[in-house]
């Protein structure tokens, strides 16, 4: 208001003084009259000097009149003064306080920038923190605000952080701009009110505006120091006001910002949005499914994409296409995306360079005493793009990598700095405290810095063998937790096959099969599987193929395709090794009948049952006469030659049989062992076979409470247990509890096992019996008609499985057509006169 008042009261003075000078020129103009021609009326002296002071009082008059005016409009302006030449400059230099303008449309963020209009409608006393990693979009976020705010008539203002002192003169500039008055700025600058003071004190009583403060990556140094912490909205950034302040920042940490900022985290763009920025820049350069992997491929980084779009876009360019940059990603990483850029360390250049984005927040963590940061991101980027368990970066792992110190209090603040700067992420994990707590890092942060650290670290293979012995022990404590260590286990698998990719030592083998049995024990037979052939293809190349070591791991590998449900493979495969073991060892060794104990297994998935039966007859003879009656090998071939009797029909011989290897069982290993469980499992089945479906709802109700309290709720041998539960229950005529236990366990199945294995359909077998039970008669044809064709393909058409499923869906075709008939036959009834 007071610099509108200054130019009104300059602007009247002008106009009387524009007056008088008037006045003075009539008194001239009669003047020079009276010189070239004396008119009649001059020759009357009295009315000629009459006339002439009447003349020079109005001039006075005016002239007094304007300067009372300009004193009235210096005593609300402030004296008219040259502005120093100096000062000038600076203000030059300083860059201007206009908001950038978009170069492309905005991908991507229209759900943040939705969210960020409605707060700038009604701040409410909050303000905007924008943050997330180096890259991600947060000056374009802001950018595209800015726009909007200008088109909706608000005043936009844009600072960028360029040290203490610049950004000091540039807050000082947004004020002035808001009406600030001269000798409000003299007192600050004097020092005799504190400039952030006088700043937001005009800003707050200014109507709606919008502040950007870009790039505060270092907000707790941010000043004034006297002011205190940042939180306490005492210095440059606070809220209040009929305005909005908005921040970008690589800080994510909710303490340094305070109760009152409204945080938008930014994420990795997704492959559609992604892609589209790539077409937006690149449009030649192929087409939408080329765009989205190469997007894909960048980890959806928008810096990263921007770098690709320009690099495809400009004419001299060797790579023109999205797939051809996709392909050369993989040999030219460094190159193509500035990784190794010759001007980097100008930050403003840095922060157009994809690598050192965050090698900014490194140097800045590095600054304030985190020096373990920068050596955790190296060692997190060298191990696979997979969560990280956090419980893996021990002190031992870092003084091994890097041979300097390290202790839990350090890494913890460098994980937690990493953190903050958006440079690791820690998922949200279970209440429950079952998932361990977990790093992951985005994929373009973890392969470019471990394709610099390669090129920079002298012997990385020191780094390499730091991990490989810490997978190890974290692979002991796993399996020394038991149970407790699986979930640990399952995310060390994929960092295990890495380093066994390029690392096969001895120790990484003995690691990889302790953690390939964990994984079984676990229900994790893909995991297993994957490792243990890797395994076998390391013992192989090293000792051949009929080694006794290389025949005990394609014996795994074998177990580990039985229990995917790749029955035929595991047969075949187990069918060799025992023929190799036969001829390299004696008949009798315990490799042998382990071999033959296994094949057994495999047929009888098959529905090869004589052949299993006579193996299991032998194997238990032998077991029995080497190992004795109560050996825990010898109580797996009683187990198995029941199972024998069963799939044979002689279900009362395997019902005394499993009995006994019960009761043995639960006497030698325990009520709660696996095995004494798989027994348990066992007779329910032979006592359901034999009618006695209570008792055998009651052991199956027994054994999965054991499995739910040991295993978990979601491991195979659970949901099993709660399969055969269910089918005991629908024989028993409670069909409405068969019908609600099997539904969420066949879905668990498909997730957990697959939706083709032999588990998942026979528990889809039985839902389908119980719904046909309940009168659902169109839902059983349905599940098992596609219970019949998945075993027709998995199993094959004359297996017994298979034809049990065939013969239960005619049934149920008899009983839904009987039911139509009998519904035909009603309405026939109703409408007979």
């Amino acid at each position: 208001m007071s610099m509108r008042v200054g130019r009104r009261g300059a602007q009247a003075g002008a106009w009387v003084s524009g007056a008088g000078a008037v006045a003075w020129g009539v008194v001239a103009l009669v003047t020079n009259y009276v010189t070239v021609e004396v008119p009649g009326w001059a020759k009357i002296p009295w009315l000629v000097w009459s006339g002439l002071a009447i003349l020079v009082v109005i001039a006075v008059g005016l002239g007094l009149w304007n300067r009372h005016l300009d004193a009235g409009a210096g005593a609300v302006a402030g004296p008219a003064r040259l502005v120093p030449v100096d000062r000038v400059v600076a203000a030059a230099a300083a860059g201007s306080l206009a908001a950038p303008r978009l170069r492309t449309a905005l991908r991507g963020r229209h759900a943040e920038l939705g969210a960020l209009r409605r707060l700038m409608d009604r701040p409410r006393g909050r303000f905007a923190v924008v943050c997330g990693t180096g890259g991600i979009g947060k000056t374009t976020l802001a950018t595209a605000l800015a726009e909007h705010a200008k088109d909706e008539g608000q005043a936009v203002f844009w600072v960028t952080w360029r040290g203490h002192a610049q950004f000091g003169e540039d807050m000082l500039r947004v004020a002035v701009a808001c009406g600030l008055p001269e000798e409000s700025v003299e007192a600050a600058r004097a020092g005799r009110v504190p400039l952030a003071d006088v700043v937001w004190v005009q800003l707050s009583g200014r109507g709606k505006w919008l502040l950007v403060l870009d790039n505060l990556d270092d907000p707790e140094n941010l000043g004034p120091q006297e002011s205190g912490p940042l939180a306490e909205y005492r210095g440059w950034v606070r809220p209040g006001g009929a305005g909005l302040l908005l921040v970008t920042s690589r800080d994510t940490r909710a303490h340094t910002w305070g109760p009152d900022a409204a945080f938008t985290h930014l994420e990795p763009l997704t492959d559609v949005p992604g892609a589209d920025l790539l077409l937006d820049l690149a449009p030649g350069s192929g087409d939408r499914p080329g765009a989205e992997l190469l997007a894909a491929r960048l980890g959806g980084l928008p810096l990263a994409l921007q770098v690709a779009g320009h690099y495809l876009a400009a004419p001299g360019s060797r790579y023109r296409t999205f797939a051809a940059y996709t392909t050369a990603l993989g040999d030219e990483l460094g190159s193509l995306l500035g990784a190794t850029h010759p001007n980097a360390s100008d930050p403003d250049v840095a922060r157009t360079v994809v690598r050192h984005t965050w090698e900014l927040s490194l140097d800045q963590l590095a600054h304030d005493g985190n020096i373990l940061a920068r050596p955790v991101l190296h060692l997190l980027s060298l191990m696979a793009p997979a969560p990280v368990p956090l419980s893996f970066l021990t002190p031992e792992l870092i003084r091994e990598a890097t041979g300097g110190p390290a202790d839990p209090v350090r890494i913890e603040a460098a994980i937690n700095g990493l953190h903050a700067y958006g440079l690791l992420h820690t998922p949200a994990i279970e209440s429950t405290g079952i998932t361990p707590r977990q790093v992951t890092l985005h994929p373009l942060v973890r392969e470019i810095t471990a394709h610099i650290h390669a090129s920079e670290t002298v012997g990385p293979a020191l780094w390499h063998d730091a991990i490989a012995h810490q997978l190890a022990r974290s692979v002991q404590a796993a399996e020394t937790a038991g149970a407790a260590g699986w979930s640990v286990a399952t995310l060390l698998v994929p960092h295990a096959l890495a380093i066994t990719t390029g690392h096969g030592s001895n120790t990484i083998i003995q690691t990889v099969c302790q953690l390939a049995d964990l994984q079984r024990n676990a229900g994790q037979a893909t995991n297993a599987l994957a490792l243990t052939e890797i395994r076998l293809e390391q013992i192989e190349s090293r000792l051949g193929t009929e080694h006794p070591v290389s025949l005990t791991s394609r014996n795994d590998l074998a177990v580990a395709l039985h229990d995917l449900g790749r029955h035929q493979e595991a047969a075949d495969l187990h069918s060799t090794t025992l023929a190799a073991r036969e001829r390299i060892l004696c008949a009798d060794d315990p490799e042998v009948l382990q071999s033959r104990s296994n094949l057994a297994v495999a047929l009888h998935s098959l529905g090869r049952h004589q052949e299993a039966a006579s193996l299991n007859a032998s194997t238990l003879a032998a077991r029995e006469r080497l190992l004795g009656a109560n050996h825990r090998d010898t109580l797996t071939s009683r187990n198995n030659v029941a199972g024998s009797l069963y799939l044979l029909g002689r279900f009362e011989e395997a019902a005394d049989l499993h009995t006994a290897t019960l009761d043995a069982r639960e006497h030698a290993l325990g009520a709660n062992h696996p095995d004494t469980l798989t027994s348990c499992s066992n007779l329910a089945h032979a006592l359901s076979a034999l009618g006695y479906h209570q008792e055998a709802a009651d052991l199956d109700a027994s054994a999965l409470a054991t499995r739910e309290r040991v295993l978990g709720a979601n491991h195979p041998d659970t949901l099993t247990s709660r399969s055969n539960l269910a089918g005991n229950l629908n024989a028993l005529g409670r069909h409405q509890e068969a019908v609600g236990l099997l539904t969420p366990t066949l879905a668990a199945l498909q997730r957990v096992v697959g939706p083709r294995h032999p588990r998942t359909l026979s528990s889809g077998n039985l839902l389908a019996q119980a719904l046909l039970d309940l009168g659902r008669h169109q839902e059983a044809v349905d599940l098992h008609t596609t219970t019949l064709v998945a075993r027709e393909r998995a199993l094959g058409p004359d297996h017994p499985d298979t034809r049990t499923s065939r013969y239960n869906l005619a049934a149920a075709q008899q009983r839904l057509q009987a039911e139509g008939r009998r519904v035909r036959g009603w309405r026939v009834r109703r409408v007979r006169p």
